[in-house]
């Protein structure tokens, strides 16, 4: 006769061996609903996968294979999280930030419950460390009160993910961008930071989430500026100028003229600056040109350095760059082109034509991120560097770019002005003769043109300024 149902006081202490209990022996088909229950396995030895279990009285499966901590007090701190480990997290005083570990394999998880139902007042932040947070690579923010949950790590791709959560409302962070490097200042909801020498835009965190920033930067990169000719030389070309002022950042500073409309998005890396050296002047001895200036970059934005003004009589033509540097007094040559390489919209103008018969000699001006550099007119006065542009990029209207002014040699005239923006002047037709003057550092603007047996001005260092919502 089968046996269909032996009641507990049927079962007498030790007649019930492993062996009776082999895989897939006892399945929930057999066991009544409600029938084991916690306080029936109080004190009890449960073994699953190797792993001894001892249920005390208010103990349950669930709770126990989390190792709860004890409570966390925040203050403003953080905690670097545990596989397998639990936490209670008091935020009543101030925000706290759990911080996932920073290896981690599949299966391994994290609990967290607010303790004092105040996370909608100072809210947890958990720190990704490197690992991807729901398949994105940004930190999330807990901010309901009262809010329950586990983080399960699966893989390089998806990273943590929410295996259980109870009062918890978006679990994306909505962050902004966060970097380091360059000198940074504040306007309103935007940072700036300012490269006035070479170094490393770092980024930690971009911008995502529906009121969080976007993770579009605006830029300015300005290369150095050319150096005048020597020897009655020619202005040097101002250094390539580019920007951007992207249409979907809603910056309220002024672009100028010559910005793109799209901005360079970016991601949690670190991007070297190179900003731009300004090229020497030329001498007084062959082939009297200015050293053209150096590129300046920034991620996938490189603008090039300004062309060398052109010297002397020698037929040189000004040398080609980000702007043109202008040609000497020799009729037959030219001045430097401009936008070299082109791109759009352009960096940059070509410089002037330089004039000269008999005792006549006026050399051109240097083209300008504006304008292009004036060419020569007998018997005058030194040439005018080509104007550059006016951009708030950094808070404050700042023109930068400005082409070198060229020499003359016609008496009592004055040199050519540098353009706006840091172009030196020219020199005059006036004994003494001086020196080109030298372009204003980190506007890369272009050297003056070197007065009679002079040396050409300096071109202007560069610089790269980047801008991006912070709040």
């Amino acid at each position: 006769m089968a046996i269909n149902k032996v009641g507990s006081k049927g079962i007498e202490d030790g007649s019930v061996a492993s062996a009776d209990f082999a895989p897939n022996t006892v399945t929930s088909a057999k066991l009544q609903d409600g029938a084991v229950t916690n306080a029936k396995l109080t004190n009890t030895t449960v073994t699953l996968a190797g792993q001894s279990i001892t249920l005390g009285a208010s103990t349950t499966l669930a709770n126990k294979f989390v190792d709860w901590q004890s409570v966390i007090t925040a203050a403003g701190s953080s905690n670097t999280a545990v596989s397998g480990q639990g936490y209670f997290i008091d935020t009543t005083s101030d925000v706290h930030t759990v911080t996932l570990p920073a290896s981690a394999s599949i299966g391994d998880f994290i609990a967290i419950k607010d303790y004092a139902g105040t996370f909608g007042t100072n809210n947890l932040t958990i720190a990704r460390n490197g690992h991807n947070i729901q398949g994105v690579a940004n930190d999330s923010l807990i901010s309901t009160n009262r809010a329950s949950l586990v983080l399960v790590y699966v893989d390089s791709t998806k990273g943590w993910l929410y295996w259980e959560e109870h009062n918890v409302a978006d679990l994306q962070l909505n962050t902004f961008i966060s970097a380091t490097g360059g000198t940074i200042t504040t306007t309103g909801d935007y940072k700036i930071h300012t490269f006035t020498g070479d170094g490393c835009f770092a980024v930690s965190t971009i911008g995502a989430g529906a009121s969080g920033g976007p993770s579009v930067v605006d830029y300015l990169v300005v290369a150095g500026g050319g150096g005048g000719g020597g020897c009655l030389g020619a202005g040097g070309g101002a250094g390539g100028y580019r920007e951007s002022k992207d249409s979907t950042v809603s910056s309220p500073h002024t672009a100028s003229p010559l910005a793109a409309t799209t901005g360079l998005t970016i991601s949690s890396t670190t991007y070297p600056i190179t900003v731009g050296a300004g090229g020497t002047g030329g001498t007084p001895a062959y082939p009297f040109l200015g050293i053209s200036g150096s590129p300046s970059i920034f991620s996938s934005i490189t603008s090039a350095g300004g062309g060398g003004g052109g010297g002397s009589n020698t037929g040189t033509p000004g040398v080609s760059g980000g702007s043109g540097g202008g040609s000497p007094y020799t009729p037959a040559a030219t001045g430097g082109t401009g936008n070299t390489p082109p791109v759009s919209p352009p960096q940059g103008n070509s410089g002037g034509e330089g004039y000269g018969s008999g005792g006549d000699a006026v050399a051109g001006g240097g083209g300008g991120a504006g304008a292009v550099g004036a060419n020569a007119s007998p018997g005058g006065a030194g040439t005018n560097g080509g104007s550059g542009v006016t951009s708030s990029i950094n808070g404050t209207p700042t023109t930068r770019a400005g082409g070198g002014g060229g020499a003359t040699n016609n008496a009592p005239f004055s040199g050519g002005s540098g353009g706006s923006g840091g172009g030196g002047a020219g020199g005059p037709g006036n004994t003494p003769y001086v020196n080109g003057t030298a372009g204003t550092s980190n506007t890369g603007g272009g050297g003056g043109g070197a007065g009679n047996s002079q040396n050409g001005g300096t071109g202007g260092k560069g610089i790269v300024i980047i801008r991006y919502k912070f709040q």
